[in-house]
């Protein structure tokens, strides 16, 4: 079997290809979970509204179909997103630690959280996009005319109204969110299987990826949640006809949602999110360690 720095210089556009397919696979499984979190974060009442509750409303208005209000740049997103992270991390765990040696969790935390600060700010304006689409769908409820009629009419309108710049608002917390979730679902990830198979707790299949995901998806949501839910209220906001809005910056964000609702509802979503991470990762790496053992790569 070759060696993993061997392996690493030989086959990277397999494994780009190979983290693009299960991503697609993963991310459009899960969207419908995705699309409840990011509305239940908009919801400006205190903790009031359900993610069941906020789903049965999506499903009422807008049809099975607002289930998916936002897959296409969703899907763009992760073409691009999930390669470089999951790539980027696996190359620089590689590459830190000699064949055989594995690094502590806080190195892995550390390499997560970097691969996935750069895979960010690539995909930014995709994630833009995508939460204003899946926003977009409580007018559509309510009866009003949408902002855009698709993904290329949201990047138009956006470029249009709020310059290039408009793109990247949100940038800041989106990146520290990334930082977060990568850090946390990556190392623990990768720690976890390692600890399970060591420990002959299961061997290298399936049971081994499911629970080192759960483990991941639930450190991952309790980490990153806060940032998620200034990240999408800030990539939300609307600039006013007098040039005012809501938020200044995300420590303004930050603030004044604890300040109106609460520590609490820095934490809204957390069921959703975590339900999507863990089924996420769940399909994503059975899918992805499947697709690597077919094209003969070792395990991630």
């Amino acid at each position: 079997m070759k060696g993993r720095d061997g392996e690493n210089a030989q086959r990277p556009h397999t494994k780009i290809a190979l983290t693009s397919l299960s991503a697609m696979v993963a991310e459009t499984t899960t969207f419908p979970i995705d699309i409840t979190k990011t509305r239940l974060q908009l919801h400006r009442e205190p903790l009031s509204s359900s993610a069941f509750r906020v789903a049965a409303e999506i499903v009422r208005g807008e049809g099975l179909l607002g289930l998916y209000k936002g897959l296409s740049p969703a899907i763009v997103r992760h073409l691009f997103y999930t390669p470089i992270r999951i790539v980027g991390y696996e190359h620089l765990r590689n590459a830190l630690a000699p064949t055989g040696t594995s690094l502590s969790l806080s190195s892995k935390a550390l390499i997560g959280g970097i691969s996935g600060v750069i895979a960010q700010v690539v995909v930014s304006p995709a994630d833009l996009v995508k939460v204003r689409m899946q926003a977009d769908g409580r007018l559509v409820s309510q009866g009003l005319q949408p902002r855009y009629s698709g993904a290329l009419d949201a990047l138009k309108k956006i470029i249009g109204t709020e310059g290039f710049g408009g793109l990247y608002k949100g940038v800041l917390p989106n990146v520290q969110r990334a930082f977060l979730v990568n850090m946390g679902e990556l190392a623990c990830y990768d720690h976890a299987k390692r600890f399970i198979i060591q420990n002959k707790i299961s061997s290298d299949n399936i049971y081994a990826h499911t629970l080192a995901s759960i483990m991941s998806g639930l450190s991952a949501t309790a980490l990153s949640c806060p940032a998620d839910v200034v990240k999408t209220r800030m990539m939300n906001q609307m600039v006013s006809d007098e040039g005012n809005v809501k938020y200044r910056n995300s420590y303004d964000c930050l603030v004044k949602t604890v300040r109106v609702e609460g520590l609490r509802a820095l934490w809204k979503g957390f069921f959703p999110t975590w339900a999507r991470l863990g089924p996420w990762q769940f399909v994503f790496w059975v899918s992805y360690e499947k697709f690597r053992q077919i094209a003969g790569l070792s395990s991630f």
